[in-house]
C-alpha cells in the first residue's frame, strides 16, 4: 500500500502541481511525496513478480502461502461468478424496463401511457408489445407495418 500523505488525492494533486509555482515548498513536498509513492508501487510490483516466479518454480516451499493463495483464488472465482450473475440480472432488468416502456408507448403518436392501459390515452390506438410475424415468427416493434425478418405485411 502506498502511504499517500494527501489521503488518496496524490494523483489529483500531482496533476494539479504542474499548474502551481514549482519553487513553492509545498509543491516541492507534494512532488517528492508523489515520486516516493510511485517508487513504492513499482517496488511492490517487482516483489510480487519475483514472488510469483519463485512460487511457480517451487510451490511446495511455501505451504501456508500456497494454501492462502488457493483460498484467495477460490474466493475470487466465487466473487467473479457473483459479479457476472449480478451483471446479467441488471441487464435483464434494464431490458425488461425497456420492453415495458416500449409496450406503454403508443406506436401511432408516441405518447407515454400508464402501465396496464390497452389503448393510448392520447389518440386511442391499441397498445401492445412486439408483434410476432405470422410467417417467420420474428418479433417486430409495435407499429411496424412489415416484418423486419421476411417482409411480410403485418396486421394493423
Amino acid at each position: 500500500m502506498s502511504s499517500d500523505m494527501f489521503g488518496g488525492l496524490g494523483g489529483l494533486l500531482k496533476g494539479l502541481s504542474g499548474l502551481m509555482p514549482q519553487d513553492d515548498p509545498n509543491v516541492k513536498l507534494m512532488n517528492a511525496q508523489s515520486q516516493v509513492d510511485d517508487l513504492r508501487i513499482q517496488e511492490a510490483e517487482a516483489y510480487a513478480e519475483i514472488g510469483k516466479l519463485v512460487f511457480q518454480q517451487n510451490p511446495d516451499a511455501f505451504p501456508a502461502q500456497a494454501n492462502r493463495l488457493r483460498l484467495i483464488q477460490t474466493n475470487l472465482a466465487q466473487m467473479q461468478a457473483d459479479l457476472d450473475n449480478q451483471t446479467k440480472a441488471k441487464q435483464a432488468a434494464e431490458e425488461a424496463a425497456k420492453q415495458a416502456e416500449a409496450a406503454a408507448t403508443c406506436p401511432s403518436c408516441g405518447a407515454k401511457n400508464p402501465e396496464g392501459v390497452k389503448f393510448c390515452q392520447d389518440c386511442g390506438a391499441k397498445l401492445g408489445g412486439a408483434a410476432a410475424c405470422p410467417s417467420c415468427g420474428q418479433a417486430n416493434p409495435p407499429g411496424t407495418r412489415f416484418c423486419g425478418g421476411c417482409g411480410t405485411k403485418l396486421a394493423d
